[in-house]
């Protein structure tokens, strides 16, 4: 059973992934098809339609808005009916919608309408309108909208592949779809390329979630209740891998890894509410899917308890001294590579209580690489140090030559809550009802900014072997950090020496039970 996104975001501002120094965090309120269909409208670069000015429809349409219901300031959509966005959406013989329209309305309809229900409302539409349902069909006019009912049919299946694992999404697909080859069998071969490319990335997808099903039950089935700090029961990081920038590299291959498998329509699902304006359902809040993106942000914890867990776990002071800054290496190199979530990840890890109350063993530790990452990932002003490197790895990426140069992982929490606060902070309807779309194209420009990072591929080789510990090693849980960092170092005060005491306590009761 997933979490719903509230949980989610209670997770991001809680203790759990801002820990003590992080605390203070208030954040502020690509796709062209791979095969071109011929004939196709030619649109600009995905990343570079999205500016401050949002879309301008001098740029890029060449339909009056006969229909209405659309409303314009600058050349610039602001808002409309949603039944007027839709017919907009909706490709004529000389009319094709600007990609930056089509993936911004695919994006936040849902935050109206079930994905199946907007579908059903664009097949009809094309039906009905292009006369498509007609026997003895013109062919030429077949030839000159054919070929834009694929391209919309391809870049819905390209960009939101995951609506289709509706049965109901598929029968639309496949009818609109069967209406245009029986017309013109020309186009039969682009309609079978278009549903084999969707049901292999369907079936991609589910492979990988079974994959995280069963590293899920490995890391659960192997970890026990850790009475003591047996050093038996795990290896420690640096026996399994003792190079800190090869850590940093298998690191991000976890990340981007995960972060493909994130699908753009995850942030608005996550939070999808009941539309105002409808009195009979709760759009689409019933069924959110948000699977891959709550899986990230685990994987983020993870990371997190597994630096302090290997801190925390050796008996020598000068061996807790050397994990630190082994870590501290290790986030550096993720800084210099671009991978930010992994870095803070880190940095969060090592500023658990358990690990920061460990004095003499921080006394050993040359601080000052681990001072400049803290400053860099500092959350004052808004994370103003880390949007300012983000923004240079960016820029770095777009004019990258090497896959290794085009690494940007962002601090994911922040991006969640980012975009979490702008849907807060601006209403879906106008008081007269429009949609407000002014809203929709600054939600885009921040996922589509995401898209953009998500599809590059890592440059580093695998290593099995480093993969399997960081995914599957058994992790402390909190009582099991402070019961490892209370005999590590002693406890300072009667606080702490009730705690411990307690923990003792539990772990023997435990230990007897099993």
């Amino acid at each position: 059973m997933h979490t719903c996104f509230a949980e989610i975001i209670r997770k991001l501002t809680g203790r759990l992934l801002f820990p003590k120094h992080l605390e203070k965090l208030r954040a502020k309120h690509v796709f062209a098809a791979r095969e071109k269909v011929e004939r196709m409208p030619q649109t600009p670069p995905f990343a570079a339609m999205f500016d401050s000015s949002g879309y301008n429809r001098n740029l890029y349409q060449s339909k009056e808005d006969g229909c209405g219901g659309l409303y314009y300031h600058d050349n610039n959509l602001l808002s409309g009916s949603l039944e007027a966005l839709i017919q907009h959406l909706v490709p004529s013989v000389d009319y094709y919608p600007d990609r930056t329209y089509i993936f911004t309305f695919l994006l936040s309809s849902r935050l109206f309408m079930h994905p199946y229900e907007l579908m059903a409302k664009v097949c009809h539409l094309c039906i009905e309108q292009q006369r498509l349902s007609e026997p003895g069909q013109d062919k030429n006019r077949i030839r000159k909208i054919a070929p834009k009912i694929l391209q919309l049919l391809t870049e819905w299946t390209e960009t939101f592949p995951y609506d289709f694992r509706d049965e109901r999404m598929m029968r639309n697909l496949k009818e609109l779809a069967q209406r245009i080859t029986s017309g013109d069998e020309m186009y039969r071969k682009n309609v079978q390329q278009l549903l084999q490319n969707l049901l292999r990335k369907l079936a991609t997808v589910s492979q990988y979630e079974e994959v995280l099903a069963k590293i899920n039950a490995t890391s659960t089935d192997r970890l026990t209740v850790l009475k003591t700090k047996p050093q038996s029961i795990q290896r420690d990081i640096i026996t399994v891998c003792n190079d800190p920038y090869t850590l940093a590299q298998q690191l991000t291959h976890i990340e981007l890894e995960r972060l493909n498998y994130i699908g753009p329509e995850e942030f608005v699902q996550a939070f999808v509410q009941k539309d105002p304006l409808d009195n009979d359902k709760s759009c689409y809040g019933d069924r959110k899917k948000s699977r891959n993106l709550e899986a990230y942000v685990e994987w983020f914890n993870r990371l997190s308890y597994l630096v302090a867990t290997e801190i925390c776990m050796p008996v020598k002071k000068k061996h807790r001294a050397r994990v630190i800054e082994y870590f501290i290496d290790v986030a550096r190199e993720c800084f210099n590579i671009g991978n930010f979530n992994s870095l803070m990840a880190i940095i969060s890890g090592m500023n658990m209580s358990p690990v920061s109350r460990l004095k003499k063993t921080w006394a050993k530790v040359k601080t000052a690489k681990f001072d400049i990452l803290e400053h860099q990932m500092d959350p004052s002003s808004n994370f103003y140090n880390y949007r300012t490197a983000l923004r240079g790895a960016t820029q770095r990426s777009l004019t990258a030559h090497s896959n290794r140069e085009k690494i940007v992982i962002p601090f994911f929490s922040l991006l969640i809550k980012d975009i979490y606060f702008l849907n807060e902070g601006c209403a879906n309807r106008l008081p007269n009802g429009h949609v407000n779309f002014e809203k929709f194209w600054e939600l885009a420009k921040q996922v589509s900014e995401f898209m953009s990072w998500k599809q590059v591929e890592c440059p580093f080789e695998r290593d099995r072997k480093i993969l399997q510990y960081l995914l599957t090693i058994p992790v402390f849980s909190d009582d099991a950090l402070y019961l490892a960092s209370y005999e590590s170092e002693s406890p300072e005060n009667h606080i702490e020496k009730d705690r411990w005491k307690t923990l003792r306590f539990v772990s023997k009761v435990t230990h007897i039970n099993k």
